[in-house]
């Protein structure tokens, strides 16, 4: 497994990555991701997650962005995690989120955040498996995680 940069060759593999039907609203589409991570330029972190050379999916981190009303609040995390359909369970998420936490801990940052949608099927149990902790905050009506690095 591997991350690999997006560029001119390999945006349309990933913009053709999509979840499970059951899951396309938990998660915004690759193609929002990419017009975000223009958007805020070097605040985000986007990669295309490869097995061999064959994209099994998407995943791009935020860093120190300004967290609620408090500029001085800065958060860095996992902002978008899309596996292909046909790619989820051989632990490909799991090793996109090991990889957000060692580029958050490489920038010097000790936390990582991260938001789900707290409903039944949701990634909330694969989020607490990986050792976030909810902090009783909510944004977007999404529970917030953390993950002490």
């Amino acid at each position: 497994m591997r991350l690999a940069k997006i560029t001119p060759e390999n945006y349309e593999a990933a913009l053709a990555l999509s979840v499970r039907p059951d899951q396309a609203d938990l998660v915004e589409p690759v193609v929002t991701s990419l017009a975000e991570a223009y958007v805020f330029g070097d605040r985000a972190w986007p990669r295309l997650i490869c097995a061999d050379d064959r994209p099994v999916g998407f995943v791009m981190a935020f860093l120190d962005i300004p967290w609620g009303d408090d500029p001085d609040d800065l958060r860095s995390g996992l902002w978008r995690l899309n596996i292909a359909a046909d790619a989820q369970g051989n632990g490909y998420g799991r090793f996109a989120v090991a990889a957000v936490c060692a580029e958050i801990r490489a920038r010097g940052g000790t936390r990582a955040h991260v938001t789900w949608e707290p409903r039944a099927g949701g990634p909330e149990g694969f989020y607490l498996k990986l050792g976030f902790r909810p902090t009783g905050e909510q944004s977007g009506g999404q529970t917030v995680g953390v993950l002490a690095l």
